[in-house]
Protein backbone atom coordinates (compact mmCIF):
# COMPACT_ATOMS: atom_id res chain seq x y z
CA UNK A 1 0.00 0.00 0.00
CA UNK A 2 1.17 3.53 -0.82
CA UNK A 3 2.67 5.28 2.21
CA UNK A 4 2.35 9.05 2.49
CA UNK A 5 4.05 11.27 5.08
CA UNK A 6 2.46 14.46 6.37
CA UNK A 7 3.15 17.02 9.09
CA UNK A 8 0.80 17.10 12.06
CA UNK A 9 -1.45 14.87 14.10
CA UNK A 10 -4.14 12.59 12.75
CA UNK A 11 -6.97 14.76 11.42
CA UNK A 12 -4.63 17.48 10.09
CA UNK A 13 -5.52 19.23 6.84
CA UNK A 14 -2.35 17.79 5.31
CA UNK A 15 -3.65 14.27 5.93
CA UNK A 16 -6.98 15.18 4.37
CA UNK A 17 -5.16 16.63 1.34
CA UNK A 18 -3.16 13.40 0.97
CA UNK A 19 -6.32 11.30 1.00
CA UNK A 20 -7.99 13.59 -1.56
CA UNK A 21 -4.98 13.62 -3.88
CA UNK A 22 -4.45 9.88 -4.07
CA UNK A 23 -8.16 9.03 -3.99
CA UNK A 24 -7.33 5.45 -2.98
CA UNK A 25 -6.47 3.45 0.12
CA UNK A 26 -3.19 4.84 1.44
CA UNK A 27 -1.27 4.62 4.70
CA UNK A 28 -0.67 8.09 6.12
CA UNK A 29 2.29 8.66 8.44
CA UNK A 30 2.25 11.69 10.80
CA UNK A 31 5.41 13.66 11.64
CA UNK A 32 6.07 16.57 14.00
CA UNK A 33 7.81 18.82 11.47
CA UNK A 34 7.95 19.51 7.74
CA UNK A 35 11.63 18.52 7.74
CA UNK A 36 10.87 15.12 9.30
CA UNK A 37 8.09 14.62 6.76
CA UNK A 38 10.43 15.09 3.79
CA UNK A 39 13.22 13.10 5.45
CA UNK A 40 10.88 10.12 5.78
CA UNK A 41 10.42 9.97 2.00
CA UNK A 42 14.07 10.76 1.29
CA UNK A 43 15.11 7.78 3.45
CA UNK A 44 12.57 5.48 1.78
CA UNK A 45 10.33 5.14 4.83
CA UNK A 46 7.42 6.50 2.82
CA UNK A 47 6.62 6.76 -0.89
CA UNK A 48 5.43 10.37 -0.89
CA UNK A 49 5.35 13.51 1.23
CA UNK A 50 2.61 16.13 1.26
CA UNK A 51 3.74 19.70 1.95
CA UNK A 52 1.57 22.87 2.27
CA UNK A 53 3.15 25.73 0.35
CA UNK A 54 0.59 28.54 0.17
CA UNK A 55 -2.84 29.59 1.36
CA UNK A 56 -5.35 31.74 -0.50
CA UNK A 57 -5.78 34.04 2.56
CA UNK A 58 -2.42 34.06 4.37
CA UNK A 59 -0.06 33.51 1.43
CA UNK A 60 3.07 31.37 1.32
CA UNK A 61 4.34 28.97 3.97
CA UNK A 62 7.92 30.19 4.27
CA UNK A 63 9.32 27.11 6.00
CA UNK A 64 8.05 24.86 3.21
CA UNK A 65 9.70 26.97 0.51
CA UNK A 66 12.98 26.96 2.41
CA UNK A 67 12.87 23.15 2.59
CA UNK A 68 12.18 22.87 -1.15
CA UNK A 69 15.54 24.56 -1.70
CA UNK A 70 17.44 21.77 0.07
CA UNK A 71 15.40 18.60 -0.54
CA UNK A 72 16.50 16.00 -3.09
CA UNK A 73 12.88 14.95 -3.69
CA UNK A 74 10.94 15.84 -6.83
CA UNK A 75 7.59 17.59 -6.94
CA UNK A 76 5.28 15.09 -8.65
CA UNK A 77 1.84 16.61 -8.04
CA UNK A 78 -0.23 19.36 -6.46
CA UNK A 79 -3.68 19.74 -4.93
CA UNK A 80 -5.77 22.71 -3.79
CA UNK A 81 -7.60 21.59 -0.66
CA UNK A 82 -10.50 23.59 0.78
CA UNK A 83 -9.95 24.63 4.39
CA UNK A 84 -13.04 24.84 6.60
CA UNK A 85 -12.13 26.04 10.08
CA UNK A 86 -14.20 25.35 13.20
CA UNK A 87 -13.89 26.57 16.77
CA UNK A 88 -13.62 23.43 18.90
CA UNK A 89 -13.80 23.00 22.67
CA UNK A 90 -15.89 22.01 25.68
CA UNK A 91 -17.05 25.49 26.68
CA UNK A 92 -19.74 27.78 25.32
CA UNK A 93 -18.82 30.60 22.95
CA UNK A 94 -19.23 33.25 25.68
CA UNK A 95 -16.84 31.33 27.99
CA UNK A 96 -13.94 31.16 25.54
CA UNK A 97 -11.07 33.61 26.06
CA UNK A 98 -8.10 31.62 24.70
CA UNK A 99 -7.70 29.86 21.35
CA UNK A 100 -4.97 27.45 20.21
CA UNK A 101 -4.02 26.59 16.63
CA UNK A 102 -1.33 26.67 13.95
CA UNK A 103 -0.22 30.27 13.13
CA UNK A 104 -1.62 29.98 9.59
CA UNK A 105 -5.05 28.97 10.93
CA UNK A 106 -4.98 31.78 13.49
CA UNK A 107 -4.21 34.24 10.70
CA UNK A 108 -6.96 32.83 8.49
CA UNK A 109 -9.47 33.40 11.33
CA UNK A 110 -8.11 36.77 12.49
CA UNK A 111 -11.43 38.65 12.16
CA UNK A 112 -13.32 36.11 14.29
CA UNK A 113 -10.57 36.12 16.91
CA UNK A 114 -10.50 39.93 17.11
CA UNK A 115 -14.29 40.19 17.28
CA UNK A 116 -14.35 37.74 20.22
CA UNK A 117 -11.27 39.38 21.80
CA UNK A 118 -9.53 36.01 22.15
CA UNK A 119 -5.95 35.43 23.28
CA UNK A 120 -4.08 33.32 20.71
CA UNK A 121 -1.56 30.57 21.48
CA UNK A 122 0.28 29.20 18.40
CA UNK A 123 0.74 25.42 18.12
CA UNK A 124 2.59 23.19 15.66
CA UNK A 125 -0.58 21.83 14.05
CA UNK A 126 -4.35 22.38 13.86
CA UNK A 127 -5.27 18.81 14.79
CA UNK A 128 -2.60 18.87 17.50
CA UNK A 129 -4.32 21.88 19.03
CA UNK A 130 -7.45 19.74 19.51
CA UNK A 131 -5.39 17.26 21.54
CA UNK A 132 -4.00 20.10 23.64
CA UNK A 133 -7.43 21.57 24.42
CA UNK A 134 -8.85 18.14 25.20
CA UNK A 135 -6.05 17.49 27.69
CA UNK A 136 -6.45 20.96 29.26
CA UNK A 137 -10.18 20.31 29.73
CA UNK A 138 -10.92 23.97 30.48
CA UNK A 139 -14.13 25.65 29.36
CA UNK A 140 -12.31 28.91 28.58
CA UNK A 141 -9.91 27.26 26.11
CA UNK A 142 -10.75 26.30 22.53
CA UNK A 143 -8.90 25.62 19.30
CA UNK A 144 -9.26 26.06 15.55
CA UNK A 145 -9.24 22.93 13.41
CA UNK A 146 -11.35 20.84 11.02
CA UNK A 147 -14.60 18.94 11.50
CA UNK A 148 -12.59 15.75 10.93
CA UNK A 149 -10.28 16.59 13.85
CA UNK A 150 -13.30 17.37 16.03
CA UNK A 151 -14.80 13.97 15.24
CA UNK A 152 -11.51 12.10 15.58
CA UNK A 153 -10.80 13.48 19.06
CA UNK A 154 -14.47 13.52 20.09
CA UNK A 155 -14.49 17.23 20.88
CA UNK A 156 -17.57 19.45 20.34
CA UNK A 157 -17.75 22.10 17.62
CA UNK A 158 -18.60 25.50 19.12
CA UNK A 159 -18.75 27.48 15.86
CA UNK A 160 -18.31 26.71 12.16
CA UNK A 161 -17.18 28.74 9.14
CA UNK A 162 -15.03 31.14 11.15
CA UNK A 163 -12.36 31.96 8.53
CA UNK A 164 -11.92 35.55 7.30
CA UNK A 165 -12.95 34.35 3.85
CA UNK A 166 -14.92 31.14 3.35
CA UNK A 167 -13.27 30.71 -0.07
CA UNK A 168 -10.20 29.40 1.76
CA UNK A 169 -7.84 26.97 0.00
CA UNK A 170 -4.35 25.67 0.72
CA UNK A 171 -2.08 24.46 -2.05
CA UNK A 172 -0.16 21.30 -1.22
CA UNK A 173 2.73 19.82 -3.19
CA UNK A 174 3.30 16.07 -3.41
CA UNK A 175 6.95 14.98 -3.46
CA UNK A 176 8.70 11.68 -4.12
CA UNK A 177 11.99 10.24 -5.35
CA UNK A 178 10.43 9.63 -8.77
CA UNK A 179 9.53 12.10 -11.51
CA UNK A 180 6.16 12.62 -13.19
CA UNK A 181 5.87 11.90 -16.94
CA UNK A 182 4.45 14.51 -19.28
CA UNK A 183 0.64 14.59 -19.11
CA UNK A 184 -0.15 17.34 -21.60
CA UNK A 185 -1.35 19.79 -18.94
CA UNK A 186 1.65 20.26 -16.70
CA UNK A 187 3.33 22.79 -14.48
CA UNK A 188 7.03 23.13 -13.65
CA UNK A 189 8.54 24.64 -10.49
CA UNK A 190 12.09 26.01 -10.28
CA UNK A 191 14.30 27.95 -7.85
CA UNK A 192 17.06 30.31 -8.93
CA UNK A 193 19.27 33.11 -7.64
CA UNK A 194 20.69 35.94 -9.75
CA UNK A 195 23.49 38.47 -9.84
CA UNK A 196 22.95 41.91 -8.27
CA UNK A 197 23.08 43.88 -11.49
CA UNK A 198 20.55 45.90 -13.54
CA UNK A 199 18.29 43.84 -15.80
CA UNK A 200 19.26 40.42 -14.39
CA UNK A 201 15.72 39.44 -13.39
CA UNK A 202 14.26 41.01 -16.54
CA UNK A 203 16.49 38.88 -18.76
CA UNK A 204 15.16 35.73 -17.09
CA UNK A 205 11.50 36.80 -17.24
CA UNK A 206 11.98 37.75 -20.87
CA UNK A 207 12.62 34.09 -21.69
CA UNK A 208 9.06 33.19 -20.67
CA UNK A 209 7.65 35.92 -22.91
CA UNK A 210 9.80 34.96 -25.91
CA UNK A 211 8.74 31.30 -25.59
CA UNK A 212 5.06 32.16 -24.97
CA UNK A 213 5.14 30.32 -21.61
CA UNK A 214 2.61 31.34 -18.96
CA UNK A 215 4.25 32.28 -15.65
CA UNK A 216 1.82 31.33 -12.84
CA UNK A 217 3.82 32.35 -9.74
CA UNK A 218 6.99 34.16 -8.78
CA UNK A 219 8.15 34.78 -5.22
CA UNK A 220 11.40 35.75 -3.54
CA UNK A 221 12.75 34.29 -0.30
CA UNK A 222 15.91 35.26 1.64
CA UNK A 223 18.80 32.90 0.90
CA UNK A 224 19.61 32.48 4.65
CA UNK A 225 23.28 32.63 3.63
CA UNK A 226 23.88 36.32 2.87
CA UNK A 227 21.96 39.37 4.02
CA UNK A 228 19.63 40.92 1.41
CA UNK A 229 20.18 38.15 -1.13
CA UNK A 230 17.21 36.18 -2.42
CA UNK A 231 16.16 32.99 -4.13
CA UNK A 232 13.29 33.23 -6.61
CA UNK A 233 10.64 30.51 -6.70
CA UNK A 234 8.84 30.29 -10.03
CA UNK A 235 5.96 28.15 -11.34
CA UNK A 236 5.07 28.08 -15.01
CA UNK A 237 3.00 26.03 -17.44
CA UNK A 238 4.76 23.23 -19.31
CA UNK A 239 6.86 20.11 -18.64
CA UNK A 240 10.64 19.93 -18.38
CA UNK A 241 10.72 16.99 -20.83
CA UNK A 242 9.25 19.18 -23.57
CA UNK A 243 12.05 20.24 -25.92
CA UNK A 244 10.97 23.90 -26.01
CA UNK A 245 10.71 24.10 -22.22
CA UNK A 246 14.04 22.31 -21.81
CA UNK A 247 15.71 24.76 -24.19
CA UNK A 248 14.17 27.72 -22.33
CA UNK A 249 15.45 26.38 -19.00
CA UNK A 250 18.95 26.08 -20.46
CA UNK A 251 18.78 29.75 -21.46
CA UNK A 252 17.53 30.78 -18.03
CA UNK A 253 20.30 28.83 -16.32
CA UNK A 254 22.90 30.89 -18.20
CA UNK A 255 21.54 34.01 -16.50
CA UNK A 256 21.55 32.60 -12.94
CA UNK A 257 24.11 31.96 -10.21
CA UNK A 258 22.13 28.90 -9.15
CA UNK A 259 19.11 27.08 -10.57
CA UNK A 260 17.24 23.99 -9.40
CA UNK A 261 14.30 22.29 -11.10
CA UNK A 262 11.94 21.17 -8.32
CA UNK A 263 9.84 19.10 -10.69
CA UNK A 264 7.28 18.96 -13.48
CA UNK A 265 3.84 17.60 -12.63
CA UNK A 266 0.18 17.62 -13.71
CA UNK A 267 -1.53 20.92 -12.87
CA UNK A 268 -4.29 20.63 -10.29
CA UNK A 269 -7.81 21.30 -11.55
Amino acid sequence: MTQVSFQGERGAYSEAAANSFFNEDITTIPHSTFAETLASTTKGKSDYSVLPVENSIEGSVGESYDLLYSTSLNVTGEIYHKIEHCLIGNGKIEEIDTVYSHPQALGQCRKFIEEKNLKTIPTYDTAGSVKIVKELNKNNCACIASKAASSLYQMPIIAEKIANNLNNYTRFLVLSKDKSPESGKDKTSIIFSIKHEPGSLFRIIENFNKNNVNLTKIESRPTKESAWEYNFFVDFEGHGNNSEISSMLDSIKQETIFMKILGSYPSAK
